[in-house]
């Protein structure tokens, strides 16, 4: 999710400026110290049997199945779910559970929720949050006796009989709840002139995740997102039959649902890479764009190896949909639903063009799409993803439309299917994310609306390496490796999004290339697929897929915050002759180290290049190098094309004489 909902989010980071005091702070001593930057790193979550030393799964991963059958009925006048979920939880793990946890995520609307003193974000508006009307346990198709705790947004099932190894169990919840308003954040509705807009996110209870990590998973829901198991969704929703409703997955029964000429236009789509109108927003008002007048329809909708779904139902929709043309020849479906006042050509009139080219990009570059629909709904929760769904804002339009377009379904990758834990690692969910985006920029219609890294810190001179020094220098600022719930909002976007997507664009472009980047991020990708990866794997699966050991960047950038700062500090000529070549003293001044170049301009206009490799400064924190005799130097620059962090460029400069 885009936490901050327009493109100035991506420019808060500028205001994270540099003290006076901090600006002037002179370097009497190098703060460098190689014997502390290159010191062995012990990376925070172990090898063993369950996570393997390349960072792949190990032989006896394992993970616990969650899969679901929900009936749910949207009372739109009442503002009120009512719903009964079956969920049918498989123990892989090698323990025997003697209770179950779950998530009970509208809790967080209750007056008494945690997260209303947590967030410190005022809110006068509540909810009841989940009130449960019936549970039991079936074991077997035999009714147990068992009884459950609620605390804050968590529930406790105790069973009357561990579930062993293997084994598996039903639970059916019988519950309802009031939808919130816009108040709500990431499940709400909104009024639009031809009806309201219900975006139902976090609707029924979840199985909380049981791991190799830490057992049972139970961190409080206090906002920050989501860690989820896997499984199979069949899931039923029962609105008035004036409404459209758009969900994650594959509509089951379009006859029961969709007038014959909406189901031919879908065939059509189907086989369209332009966008075909499947509802026109003149159609809006017309009663015969529904399949009947007068009571109610059930949409029935399925989705395989997902951790959740998400809906959103409206009189008021327009629907178009294309083609997502996929690797080796599958293909998927791109939709978008939006009121009549969103569908201009300068809006969501071309979502799914958006969707789609994102979709297939995304595909190509990292790993193919794994569902058979894409959908982005316009409505009052802007910036928020569930599997193969987008929730953005109605009023979205412009370049904002396509970058929150390619964010929100890009989240598709980063955490729906590698399965990031979002609530303690929000930097691989959003940082990840952020990063694919940037890509998706330089691709879209040759770079129309890019290039993202540029053109969002507009405001820090137009580079995003010179964006991100003033979190670099901020002694408040969190490290990347962070718990998301105890990052304050002024760090959450510069740091989580911004902070870890530079770290993954600077591993690609400036220590190991796109060639061996790219292979070791896809076998990550491929890896953990439909599991859920810590960020120790991730660590490991770079280094041993892309052939460096990078625990000095490990430690520099997202253990610690660390700043750099490179420096031409003498050019002398050797034995003051320019024809005997000259000697160049570059230092590393500060605890950060990165490879770098070093770009020397002769007089007579040549010019000459150089690497730096990080291990230049593996024993010491000055080089001198020898250059060979080739005339008078006017400059000798290190990162000359402004590409690194540097948080003292007046220093990279330096000519005989000076």
């Amino acid at each position: 999710m885009l936490l901050v909902a327009r493109v100035a989010a991506f420019l808060g980071i500028v205001t994270l400026a540099l003290s006076p005091a901090e600006s002037s702070v002179a370097q009497d001593k190098p703060l460098y110290n190689p014997l502390e930057t290159f010191a062995p790193l012990t990376l925070p979550g172990p090898i063993n049997r369950y996570r393997s030393a390349n960072g792949a799964p190990g032989p006896d991963y394992w993970q616990n199945r969650a899969d679901y059958e929900i009936h749910a009925t949207l009372d739109p006048e009442g503002k009120r779910l009512t719903g009964q979920v079956t969920i049918a939880y498989t123990n892989n793990s090698p323990d025997a559970l003697d209770s179950l946890w779950l998530q009970l995520d509208q809790n967080i609307y209750r007056k008494d929720a945690r997260s209303v003193l947590a967030s410190g974000w005022p809110r006068d508006h509540f909810t009841d949050g989940f009130l449960i009307d019936e549970l039991e346990v079936d074991r077997g198709g035999k009714v147990e006796a068992s009884t459950y705790l609620v605390s804050d947004t968590r529930m406790k099932v105790s069973l009357a009989h561990a579930l062993s190894r293997g084994e598996q169990l039903k639970l059916r919840i019988k519950y309802h709840y009031a939808i919130p308003g816009l108040w709500g954040g990431r499940t709400a509705w909104i009024s639009t002139p031809k009806g309201d807009i219900f975006d139902i996110a976090q609707w029924y209870p979840r199985m909380a995740v049981y791991d190799d990590l830490r057992g049972w998973d139970t961190a409080p829901y206090l906002a920050q997102e989501f860690y989820l198991e896997y499984g199979h969704f069949d899931y039923f929703v029962t609105a008035p039959s004036d409404m459209l409703v758009a969900g994650s997955g594959e509509l089951v029964n379009p006859a029961d649902v969709l007038t014959p000429l909406e189901r031919a236009r879908l065939v059509q789509a189907r086989a369209s890479d332009k966008s075909v109108m499947i509802r026109t927003p003149a159609e809006v008002d017309d009663p015969a764009s529904r399949p009947k007048q007068g009571g109610t329809l059930t949409w029935h909708f399925r989705m395989d190896n997902t951790r959740d779904v998400a809906f959103s139902a409206s009189r008021a929709f327009a629907w178009d949909a294309a083609r997502i043309n996929l690797p080796g020849g599958a293909s998927a479906l791109a939709m978008s639903v939006y009121p009549p006042e969103s569908a201009r050509l300068d809006a969501w009139g071309r979502s799914t063009e958006y969707l789609k080219d994102s979709v297939e990009h995304f595909s190509t570059r990292w790993s193919p799409y794994p569902y058979p629909t894409a959908v982005s709904i316009a409505g009052g929760v802007s910036a928020m993803e569930y599997p193969g769904i987008a929730f953005d804002g109605v009023t979205d339009n412009g370049k904002y439309l396509f970058w929150i377009t390619a964010h929100e379904i890009g989240h598709t990758w980063f955490p729906m299917m590698v399965g990031f834990d979002e609530r303690r690692d929000p930097w691989m969910d959003e940082g990840f994310n952020t990063f694919i985006d940037v890509y998706e920029s330089d691709d879209f219609s040759n770079g129309v609306y890019g290039p993202k890294r540029d053109s969002e810190f507009a405001e820090a001179g137009g580079n995003p390496v010179d964006a991100i020094l003033p979190v670099l220098a901020d002694k408040d600022a969190p490290i990347i490796l962070t718990r998301g719930d105890a990052i304050r909002e002024k760090y959450r976007h510069p740091v989580s999004y911004f902070k870890s997507a530079l770290g993954l664009i600077l591993l690609r472009e400036q220590i190991l290339g796109p060639e061996r980047f790219d292979p070791a991020f896809r076998k990550f990708i491929r890896d953990w697929t439909f599991k859920h990866p810590a960020p120790s794997d991730f660590f490991r699966a770079m280094e041993s897929a892309g052939g460096e050991d990078l625990s000095w960047f490990w430690r520099g950038w997202y253990l610690n915050n660390w700043t750099l700062d490179l420096a031409v500090e003498r050019v002398a000529y050797i034995d003051n002759d320019p024809a005997k070549g000259a000697r160049v003293t570059v230092a590393n001044l500060d605890r950060l180290v990165m490879p770098s170049s070093l770009e020397v301009r002769y007089a007579d206009g040549k010019t000459l290049e150089m690497a730096l490799p990080v291990e230049t400064w593996i024993q010491k924190s000055s080089a001198v190098i020898t250059l060979p005799g080739s005339g008078p130097i006017a400059s000798v620059t290190v990162d000359p094309r402004h590409l690194l962090p540097d948080k003292d460029r007046a220093n990279n400069v330096g000519a005989p004489g000076l």
